[in-house]
């Protein structure tokens, strides 16, 4: 016969009055199954409790940082900056102000290989996910962990958007809260196409441009219809670090960024080795536009008044950028090669229209980058000898003429004795002559004799000189401060027939030109300043086979060289010195600035 199954003992805890007469006996043995059961009860009676009050936290932090969300209804009309765009006088863009946006373009309308590179380096799992990817971020860990750097980032396109669209790049859980729930509210609203367009028309890539289409134009101009393989990897790899990987900065970082999207887009199995190895080796970039930084910001300060609030413009502008390209180029050699022997550190270069006052090429130092500080238009500098023309005018208008003598001798004016550069005297010479060889004492002469500093400050005053300027004799020696621009144009009516004119950088605002001399007396500057080049303190300007007139201009010490002058129709205004002052190597007019406008004319042919 079958044994009876064991029969487990029945367990009975023991009453309080039990416990109370042996307090100290050892405690019941409570059998294993009794024990799991109850641990088993504890645990999903208190994870009940737990489960309730954290999903109550849960709630109420999202309420909490969910209070002032954005208005996600307002996605696609989120508010920019209006763009403002400067072209050259032949309709070439040098400059972008403000936010650059392109065509908005429909999902079809894109290059196909741009919204394939896109999805393959930002979010390769986009058509699968439900706008939070947790494979992504468990991958992108993964490789990160295992490079030991940031490699992968584990953002879906749709939080990209709702980040670019609502909300900033702060690192705070409040963001990231607001992020996530913005991202199924996007999921929710739109399909995955309309949001890959959104990204696509919204993503910042880096000089401004926002949109591929705004990026394609700018980097590569081209339309986003229309890139090819290599330009769209090229763009695609540009919203992790726009200012990194911009090709303007940057092309080689830019290149080898377009690289890492091509070995994505093969591992995603959108391409082919093969496709990637040869778009890698057709990665150029079109030469970098010219870009007059110092021309750009005096322009885009001056069209304020003139454009409608929250309006994009694009305005054409006076600037050649050809000549522009040719003053760049020449004062960097002169700075660089024998300015840096001469211990000069700054210039400024202005190229101005004769005729109508219209700015050609504006260099306003050595370097933009490391300092946008405009020396041809806000500095105030002592002009020196260039500024004896003013007097030279102020005497012909009193009745001489440049056939009239002036001596050259010892002077002096109460404890003032102003000297000539070398400290040698050639007594009786033509006002023509004295003006070639930039004399000193006839110039002061010349001053006292045409009714002093206050008629002479009134000519420089009619011809286009606003700064303030001293009212005693040493004003016939340029002691006064001036602007490079404004000297420049100031030279205009001696070339022009006796018109002012007033410098303007906008194509199509209307030019000042009044008559502010007679022709006649006009006539008779420009022979005498084309004595100072034919035979005078600025010989090394002249230009073979054209006529150039003009005037050299040196400060005390050395401190600041001027050339002013004119040549093909145009003036060409130049200034070199230190902006602390420091004296320069014995720099005079006549030298490095003369030789600098002789270089500048001969390539502006």
């Amino acid at each position: 016969m079958p044994r009876p199954a064991p029969t487990v003992p029945r367990f009975d805890p023991p009453t309080r009055a039990e416990y109370r007469e042996a307090p100290f006996a050892a405690p019941p043995v409570v059998p294993v199954r009794t024990w799991k059961r109850r641990a088993f009860y504890w645990l999903l009676r208190w994870g009940f409790f737990a489960s309730v009050w954290l999903t109550l936290a849960v709630a109420v932090m999202v309420l909490w940082y969910a209070r002032d969300l954005p208005r996600p209804e307002s996605a696609l009309d989120a508010a920019r900056r209006p763009s403002l765009t400067l072209q050259d006088r032949s309709g070439h863009v040098i400059a972008t102000f403000g936010d650059v946006v392109g065509e908005p373009l429909r999902l079809k309308d894109f290059a196909p290989a741009l919204p394939a590179a896109v999805v393959a380096v930002e979010d390769r799992r986009f058509w699968h996910h439900f706008g939070l990817d947790p494979v992504g971020l468990l991958r992108a860990a993964f490789v990160n962990v295992t490079a030991g750097r940031v490699v992968q980032g584990g953002s879906t396109l749709t939080q990209q958007v709702a980040k670019t669209l609502f909300l900033t790049n702060a690192r705070t859980t409040k963001r990231k809260v607001q992020e996530l729930l913005l991202t199924l509210w996007l999921e929710k609203h739109f399909t995955k196409k309309e949001i890959l367009e959104i990204y696509l028309n919204r993503v910042y890539l880096g000089s401004g441009a926002w949109g591929m289409d705004a990026a394609a134009k700018m980097y590569f101009g081209v339309s986003a219809r229309r890139v090819t393989l290599p330009q769209a990897a090229v763009l695609a790899g540009l919203p992790r670090a726009p200012s990194r990987f911009n090709p303007r900065v940057n092309p080689d970082a830019a290149i080898a960024r377009a690289k890492e999207v091509l070995g994505t887009m093969v591992a995603s199995e959108v391409i082919t080795a093969e496709q990637a190895n040869s778009a890698a080796g057709q990665i150029v970039f079109p030469p970098n536009p010219v870009a007059p930084g110092w021309f750009a910001d005096w322009i885009a300060d001056q069209s304020q008044s003139l454009l409608a609030p929250d309006t994009d413009a694009v305005l054409r502008t006076t600037l050649d950028s050809r000549w522009q390209t040719v003053v760049e180029r020449d004062l960097a050699a002169v700075l660089d090669g024998p300015g840096t022997a001469a211990m000069v550190s700054e210039g400024a270069v202005v190229i101005v229209d004769a005729a109508t006052g219209a700015v050609r090429a504006m260099v306003g130092g050595r370097n933009f980058h490391t300092s946008p500080f405009n020396r041809a238009v806000l500095a105030r500098r002592q002009p020196g000898s260039s500024f004896k023309p003013f007097v030279w005018l102020t005497a012909l208008e009193n009745g001489m003429t440049p056939d009239d003598t002036v001596l050259d001798g010892p002077l002096k004016i109460g404890n003032w004795s102003p000297s000539n550069f070398e400290h040698r005297y050639m007594g009786e010479v033509t006002l023509e002559e004295a003006l070639a060889q930039s004399i000193n004492t006839a110039s002061v002469r010349i001053l006292m004799r045409s009714g002093g500093a206050k008629a002479v400050a009134a000519t420089a005053a009619r011809l286009g000189i606003a700064d303030k300027l001293p009212k005693d004799a040493s004003l016939a020696l340029g002691t006064g401060e001036v602007g490079l621009l404004e000297l420049t144009a100031a030279y205009a009516p001696f070339f022009n027939g006796g018109n002012r004119v007033v410098p303007f950088g906008l194509d199509k605002a209307p030019h000042v030109s009044e008559p502010v001399i007679s022709p006649g007396v006009a006539s008779m500057m420009a022979r005498m300043l084309g004595a100072v080049v034919t035979r005078g303190t600025g010989r090394a300007a002249a230009v073979p086979g054209h006529v150039v007139a003009g005037k050299t201009g040196t400060t005390q010490d050395y401190k600041d060289a001027w050339f002013i002058g004119s040549v093909k129709g145009v003036l060409i205004g130049i200034w070199m010195g230190n902006d602390d002052n420091v004296p320069m190597k014995g720099v005079l007019g006549g030298g490095l600035p003369a030789r600098l406008f002789h270089d500048i004319a001969m390539g502006i042919d």
